[in-house]
């Protein structure tokens, strides 16, 4: 979402907003990524999880320094629902075996796109494609490629009014469709037809 591609599909009243909550996503996801020690990874993402929750309750008391707090604070202060993110990732943390790691992938997409304004189940292709950049080994990576391309597309009414969830999900189903190769430039094509058409 944080491409300006696809950043520009978004209303401008909630750019800020979107700019912030996939800015946590990334976050996340770069927690996951440098974890060596789950003991560890669960340790940072508890604290994310208690800062989620004075977000929600008490954003005056978050602890000033952090420049994503301050952006999640600007736009998602007295909300809920964000530590449901956290908690997803953690899941993906503990995941274990082809199922936990599917499971753990289509939870995180599920969440950030119904937190985005759209639906968990239009977020589960592009969570499976998310999960394979995050497991790393690459007989675990092909799995959840895998599992993606034979995901049901979702529906069109998924998306209806949120266009740039809809380049998310095609997007990911592009990457899923060439086990993970990426193709900048056929990728460009996807999102500028999709932001332009709808389709």
């Amino acid at each position: 979402m944080r491409d300006p591609r696809v950043m520009v599909a978004v209303p401008r009243a909630r750019r800020a907003a979107m700019a912030a909550l996939w800015g946590l996503a990334a976050r996340l996801t770069r927690l996951l990524l440098d974890a060596r020690e789950p003991l560890i990874g669960q340790i940072k993402l508890a604290w994310w999880r208690d800062m989620m929750a004075m977000l929600a309750a008490d954003p005056a008391a978050l602890p000033k320094g952090e420049p994503l707090l301050a952006d999640l604070a600007a736009s998602w202060a007295g909300q809920g629902g964000l530590d449901a993110l956290v908690d997803a990732a953690e899941t993906m943390l503990l995941a274990e075996g082809d199922t936990g790691r599917r499971v753990a992938s289509v939870r995180f997409g599920a969440h950030l796109f119904a937190l985005s304004g759209g639906t968990e189940r239009g977020g589960q292709r592009w969570g499976l494609v998310w999960g394979a950049g995050v497991v790393g080994a690459e007989a675990e990576a092909r799995q959840l490629l895998q599992d993606a391309k034979i995901s049901g597309v979702p529906s069109r009414r998924d998306y209806a009014g949120k266009r740039a969830l809809l380049m998310l999900d095609r997007w990911a189903a592009a990457i899923a469709a060439r086990d993970g190769e990426r193709h900048l430039r056929s990728e460009g094509l996807l999102l500028l037809r999709i932001g332009l058409f709808g389709r």
